[in-house]
């Protein structure tokens, strides 16, 4: 009789692709959990930090500080814009006068009911012949002191100057109208996109000016138009470059100054992206959600980014809302943070997470539909489909969650060598306190057995176990509100005999 123990150790971060078997030794599933240094733990809660829900559903945000030092946010929602301080409770509204306003969800045209009755054969796919309508978009950014903001149904481009009893109110003057988003440079010049109904079109208006837009031999005001069957959607700036994303490519704008003011060159092919809020920044590169994939670039050069949940994404996702999807930063904890809808969902009710320090990946289940970082604000500050907004990475209360306890679920671990049954009869535990999370283990012999779940058992020192299989799975539950942490447990067992 050999006896053994077995370290259970599972390297960080989600991995999901082909069979749950191929994911041996890895976790294969999370929710509100994080890795840090290889070591596994809750993410932090939150709270509620509004009392009035805003009108609409939240498309983006944003948050700044003002030259007297008060803190702000924006919110924008498919029919509003919305703005406070650090010290309210409810937002005010700085809706624009006559305002577009846009639709919630996507719709799709050539589905269901678009042709005659009996055209065609019942259940056999079709080509790709659906115009889809997307959902109404905020890009929201700052001009020094002043938000800046464009809804992508209406197409002006707003300013708002601080006063909450003060509606934001669109640019005169030559201001192109029929824009689809405004990102402002590193070097204060704003940028229309998709200027005039032109999906193509980038033009700006003269250096630390939103007044004047039409160039002349005394301004920096032009445009251009960049070279791409695509369209244009959103920009992001990073140190020296602006980054415009189209759906097909993206491309670097760089300052030159005059005659030219700014040189523009495609850093990157096939990798457009998804939606206008699929693009966030940190640590020097942006990082986007493409229809395909994820990718990042510094500026000079677009990488894809190796994807270890790419099936938990793109196979359970509902494409015909893919506009709504957002991100964000979450650069205390090194993360980037995307919100997608599932394909059992019209809003983004799952969270796909990008740990950029360290390379690994996690999934949560949680409606958000948009959000801000830290930085301004204390903790990172997420709208929820009810028009509230929430304070994040406060304490360990997880309101609302559609599954409340933090959990992670391996893959397969085979706690013997070849097909020999192992008798597991301990487990010690590899915890900061002892008893702050439950232990399950599910068991079967063969990858298409049905599996029996044994526990959950609350552990000790050691915690008595009793089953018998050829491989396992191990589900760390989190079982109380605190910092809990676990790390590489180990079973005891004894070696079976081949069946």
């Amino acid at each position: 009789m050999n006896v053994a123990l077995v370290k259970l150790e599972i390297p960080p971060g989600v991995v999901r692709r082909g069979t749950v078997y191929e994911v041996q030794g890895r976790w294969y599933d999370s929710h509100l959990i994080r890795w840090n240094q290889g070591v596994m733990g809750p993410i932090g809660g939150w709270t509620q930090r509004t009392t009035s829900a805003m009108t609409g559903k939240a498309r983006a945000g944003i948050a700044w500080r003002d030259d007297s030092s008060v803190r702000w946010m924006a919110w924008g929602t498919n029919s509003k814009l919305y703005a406070g301080t650090q010290s309210v409770v409810a937002l005010s509204d700085i809706t624009p006068a006559a305002l577009v306003t846009g639709a919630a969800d996507a719709t799709a045209a050539g589905g269901y009911g678009s042709l005659d009755y009996g055209e065609g054969t019942y259940g056999t796919a079709r080509v790709d012949a659906t115009a889809i309508q997307e959902a109404a978009v905020w890009t929201l950014d700052t001009f020094g002191q002043y938000l800046v903001a464009c809804l992508s149904d209406d197409g002006r481009i707003f300013q708002w100057q601080l006063n909450t009893a003060v509606a934001a109110a669109a640019l005169g003057g030559s201001a192109p109208t029929a824009n689809r988003g405004v990102v402002v440079t590193p070097e204060r010049f704003c940028f229309a996109l998709g200027a005039g109904g032109n999906k193509r079109l980038v033009q700006w208006g003269d250096q630390e000016s939103l007044s004047t837009w039409t160039p002349s031999a005394t301004n920096q005001a032009g445009s251009f138009e960049l070279a791409t069957q695509g369209q244009l959607m959103c920009g992001k700036r990073l140190r020296a470059v602006t980054l415009l994303f189209t759906d097909l490519d993206v491309h670097a704008a760089t300052y030159i100054g005059l005659p030219y003011v700014y040189s523009i060159q495609r850093v990157g092919e096939n990798c457009g992206i998804i939606s206008r809020g699929a693009a966030a920044v940190a640590d020097t590169r942006a990082f986007w959600m493409g229809k395909s994939g994820f990718f990042y670039s510094d500026g000079s050069q677009t990488l894809p980014l190796a994807c270890d949940v790419y099936e938990a994404v793109f196979n359970d996702m509902n494409t015909t809302q893919a506009s709504k999807i957002w991100a964000m930063p979450q650069a205390g904890k090194n993360e980037i943070w995307w919100g997608f809808p599932s394909a059992a969902s019209s809003e983004c009710d799952k969270i796909v997470v990008f740990n950029y320090l360290e390379g690994h990946w996690a999934l949560h289940s949680l409606t958000r539909l948009a959000g801000v970082d830290r930085g301004i604000f204390n903790n990172p500050i997420m709208a929820d489909s009810s028009g509230y907004l929430w304070d994040h990475e406060t304490g360990y209360s997880y309101t609302g969650a559609l599954t409340t306890d933090p959990y992670a679920e391996s893959g397969p671990y085979e706690l013997g060598e070849g097909d020999r049954i192992m008798r597991a009869r301990r487990l010690i535990a590899d915890e900061k306190t002892t008893a702050d999370v439950t232990v399950s283990f599910k068991v079967r012999d063969w990858p298409n057995d049905s599996e029996t779940t044994y526990g959950p058992y609350t552990p000790a020192n050691p915690t008595s176990i009793r089953f018998s299989a050829r491989q396992t799975r191990l589900v760390v539950t989190g079982e109380v509100a605190t910092g809990w942490r676990w790390g590489s447990p180990r079973v005891d067992v004894i070696e079976g005999s081949k069946r």
